[in-house]
């Protein structure tokens, strides 16, 4: 299956939500208060969020009005194009850098969103490209994050910098980016421990490795990448807060939009926070993570 053949399966859930309903409320063409009353709500259901549903609605109906139709029609093409437009405007309101030798990625997140994993994947993606990438096993509080960084070097061709469980995260990152600077790499992708957004000390961490990324490289790190699990819903929205107060997040990952997340999730954090997603996740495989592309997440929603 083609990339976009997966999204649009793992995004059935939510395409079910917006469609079925909507043809039933669509019925005999007009659009009225009741109407859009009903449509916000399933936007909600959808994991839009509540701002975020409202504020797309009423620029949908905004829309619908400038338009020569007013049928059920043109509201559905309305809302595809409404959303289509936040999603590319956070993309263009908030550029990449340009690229520097070696292009630093720090990866953050809570546990158990897929993280390593996703920092395999993006080892593979930056392959692809023909890019030379090395790994920081900054995760030290688990030993089998580091050895599961090192699987994924592995798998990858990408060189795995470690200094094993219980070492100093900053230490090993440090490290790594002063070998990535000596051994001329294009890519850095470092990983961090997983932790819980509410506990300060280990947000401190995070502060400290990105104090010493500054002092090998003040313009590091280049990205700073949240990555969420796609089946957290509105959960997400206290992690992305909490992430961004203490670092600075420049992107997302939003990672299991394979069947049981709902995609609205994407929209919601994007209009909220206005960072952009970066890259989604749509399965297990090395092919399953690539760069968002707005249009086509759209489509996959309609």
């Amino acid at each position: 299956m083609s990339f976009f053949a997966r999204l649009k399966e793992g995004l059935a859930k939510t395409r079910q939500i917006l469609n079925t309903p909507l043809e039933e409320l669509f019925v005999g063409g007009k659009v009225d208060e009741a109407l859009l009353e009903e449509l916000e709500e399933q936007l909600v259901m959808a994991d839009f969020g509540v701002e975020a549903s409202a504020r797309i609605v009423a620029e949908a109906k905004a829309r619908l009005d400038r338009g020569q139709k007013k049928d059920g029609d043109a509201m559905r093409e309305a809302l595809r194009e409404t959303i289509r437009d936040h999603l590319e405007a956070v993309e263009r309101a908030v550029p990449q850098p340009p690229r520097v030798r070696p292009w630093v990625i720090l990866v953050v997140g809570v546990n158990g969103v897929g993280k390593t994993t996703t920092i395999g994947k993006l080892a593979a993606y930056y392959r692809s490209q023909g890019e030379g990438v090395l790994l920081a096993a900054g995760d030290t509080y688990r030993a089998a994050a580091v050895a599961q960084l090192q699987q994924w070097g592995e798998r990858c061709g990408c060189p795995v910098i470690s200094q094993g469980q219980d070492a100093d995260s900053a230490s090993v990152v440090h490290d790594a980016l002063a070998a990535a600077r000596a051994r001329k790499f294009d890519v850095l992708i470092a990983d961090t421990a997983g932790r819980l957004h509410t506990k300060s000390n280990l947000m401190e961490e995070l502060k400290k490795i990105k104090r010493v990324l500054g002092r090998v490289d003040p313009s590091a790190p280049h990205e700073t990448l949240l990555v969420l699990d796609g089946t957290t819903g509105q959960n997400a929205v206290s992690q992305v807060q909490k992430f961004h107060e203490a670092i600075g997040i420049t992107g997302l990952v939003v990672t299991k939009l394979d069947g049981t997340a709902k995609g609205g999730v994407v929209v919601g954090l994007s209009e909220k926070f206005q960072l952009p997603v970066r890259y989604i996740g749509v399965g297990e495989g090395l092919e399953d993570l690539r760069p968002f592309n707005a249009g086509e997440f759209v489509e996959a929603l309609f």
